[in-house]
């Protein structure tokens, strides 16, 4: 039986908590174990103030005549000693079982969260902050679990002792029973307006605390430019007032549900005094109920509005359940990738690839009435070094992002070696492409690890060859462990040797096509021309796509081609273009200008 919650989308009426108690069946019987431990815990807890009732009676009928039989009031206490121990054993059981299925089933609500992040489209990411989907990640997750884990055993034990404590009341004494009973609609009534009030707020606060997560994660990320351009109290002040909504927020749900405690305490003290006065008048009128059989009742009571107390807690936990499981499920039942299990490798497993690429009519847009590429086509040949230029917008790296399927296109197509995009698996594109962007990302972990990635079995000697070629043995060795340096978030390393480290990662993988994404946009002019060196190096024989700002970069490439708006405007290699005196022209002489 597998021991994680299982997810699938298209459920959203049968609601957040019916998905809950869904995703819980693969612990059915570890919570059918608990349930039962929580039985006995609350048969031997009803049971128990019957022996209180006949050791108050021992005392009370035979404390005027001195003639307590001590004996019989040692075993009575140690039968109501076994109970409660009993009880506090099977408690203990309970709440650990629930514990461990809450911490359980959080672990597999995350496994399923992580395995969901590589089946969403970047889409997803592009529209939404950091900050918001690791709230759901690390707070909404924990909400589930916590609360999964207090509110199942508490409810089921609030029901369970209700039930056999009325039965035990009206079995001992019917009258001061229906006393007790006019205690339970004012009860109930307060139950339905925690639900009422608070739910709404608990929502709310949910998605607070994500905004809040969201601004503290771009406070962080963005220190360096927050405080060149002196946006601390600006980013403090947005800060703030998230801070505020938040507490306020939850002072507010806190506050209706801390008003249950109060309003409880006080309808149980009014089912004391009025179990008193029947009794007492019970007593007087023939003896019809013994001073042991209102202890009895006075304990029942007990024994009733604590349940009554935790059902509406457990309610609680459920509402901040169902709050934090909408936000959970919006992300595990967002649109995912299209299904490609029945797509086979066409060119990896079919011999060399040659490396033709070419892109007809190509037409795409971010949303529908937004059109960013209306009719792109170019062809590639094999070995060609294509250099993709253009202003801020132009196109460049959706290009790029459309050729790797990162996206879909909306019109058209693009083969590679004859072959559509769209008939491959994203596996098998991902493997012809091996990729340097301009976001150089370093994981803990060591230097020979970063290089590797996801690759095994490369031996020393042939990581030697990729990071000599790579422009970077010199500085890899000079570190402590060399290969076996363990890069943390408090390593610090350039930007030019993280992006030449990116580069020996494309020389490992060894890709039949590469794509060379602004790799020297962040760097000197000396580390570019370190850098430029490499990307020579690794693109030799393959055929790759550079996008770059810096034009002086790319006038070795066989082909340039020019965006503007989405569409290639001109396009041959440097001297030609140049000769033309056109758009890029007026590119290249612009980055000159002052030399």
């Amino acid at each position: 039986m597998s021991m994680h919650p299982s997810f699938s989308a298209g459920n959203g009426g049968k609601g957040n908590i019916g998905k809950l108690m869904k995703a819980l069946k693969p612990y059915s019987f570890m919570i059918a174990v608990a349930f039962l431990t929580t039985a006995i815990s609350v048969v031997v807890a009803v049971i128990a103030p019957q022996w209180l009732s006949k050791l108050t009676d021992e005392i009370t009928d035979n404390a005027a005549m001195r003639a307590i039989d001590m004996k019989k009031i040692l075993n009575i206490a140690i039968v109501l000693i076994a109970f409660y121990v009993t009880n506090g054993i099977c408690h203990f059981i309970s709440n650990f079982i629930m514990t461990t299925v809450g911490q359980k089933y959080s672990k597999g609500v995350r496994s399923a969260i992580c395995g969901k992040i590589n089946r969403v489209p970047l889409k997803y990411f592009d529209s939404r902050q950091l900050g918001d989907t690791m709230s759901i990640i690390t707070n909404d997750v924990d909400t589930i679990g916590q609360s999964m884990d207090q509110g199942l055993s508490m409810m089921f034990y609030s029901v369970t002792m209700l039930v056999a404590v009325l039965v035990a009341m009206f079995v001992t004494c019917w009258q001061m029973a229906l006393t007790v009973l006019i205690i339970l609609p004012m009860m109930l009534l307060m139950a339905v307006l925690l639900f009422k009030f608070a739910m709404p707020q608990f929502k709310k606060n949910q998605q607070y605390l994500a905004d809040l997560n969201g601004c503290a994660e771009e406070n962080y990320t963005g220190q360096t430019v927050i405080q060149a351009f002196n946006a601390g109290r600006k980013m403090t002040a947005d800060f703030e007032k998230k801070n505020r909504r938040m507490r306020f927020g939850v002072f507010k749900g806190q506050s209706i549900a801390g008003f249950m405690q109060p309003a409880m305490t006080f309808i149980s003290y009014f089912a004391y005094a009025s179990v008193c006065v029947v009794g007492g008048l019970l007593m007087n009128d023939g003896n019809i109920v013994s001073f042991g059989t209102i202890t009895a009742f006075l304990v029942y009571i007990n024994l009733f509005q604590n349940p009554m107390q935790q059902l509406s807690q457990a309610i609680n936990n459920m509402q901040m359940a169902s709050a934090a499981a909408a936000r959970v499920y919006d992300f595990i039942e967002s649109e995912e990738l299209s299904d490609e299990t029945g797509k086979s490798y066409k060119l990896l497993n079919g011999g060399e690839i040659k490396g033709d690429v070419e892109f007809k009519n190509v037409r795409f847009g971010y949303s529908d009435d937004k059109v960013i590429i209306p009719d792109f086509s170019a062809k590639i040949k094999a070995g060609q070094k294509v250099a993709i230029v253009g202003p801020t917008g132009a196109g460049k790296t959706t290009l790029v992002n459309l050729l790797m399927r990162f996206y879909e296109i909306q019109g058209g197509d693009i083969t590679i070696d004859g072959v559509s995009v769209k008939d491959m698996p994203r596996e098998e594109i991902h493997d012809i492409f091996g990729m340097v962007l301009q976001d150089t990302w370093m994981f803990e972990g060591t230097i020979r690890e970063n290089i590797l990635f996801s690759k095994t079995g490369v031996p020393d000697e042939e990581i030697e060859r990729i990071i000599k070629e790579a422009g970077i043995s010199h500085y890899i060795h000079t570190l402590p462990g060399g290969l076996d340096y363990y890069v943390d978030n408090e390593t610090s390393i350039s930007g030019g040797q993280k992006q030449l480290m990116t580069i020996a990662r494309a020389m490992a993988e060894n890709s039949p096509l590469l794509i060379l994404d602004e790799a020297t946009s962040n760097v000197d002019t000396r580390t570019e021309e370190v850098i430029q060196k490499a990307m020579d190096k690794l693109t030799e024989g393959r055929t790759s796509f550079v996008i770059a700002h810096r034009l002086s970069t790319i006038k070795n490439a066989d082909l340039i081609l020019v965006m503007r708006d989405g569409n290639i405007v001109e396009q041959g290699n440097h001297d030609e273009l140049i000769s033309k005196n056109g758009f890029y022209a007026n590119l290249y002489n612009s980055q000159f200008a002052n030399g």
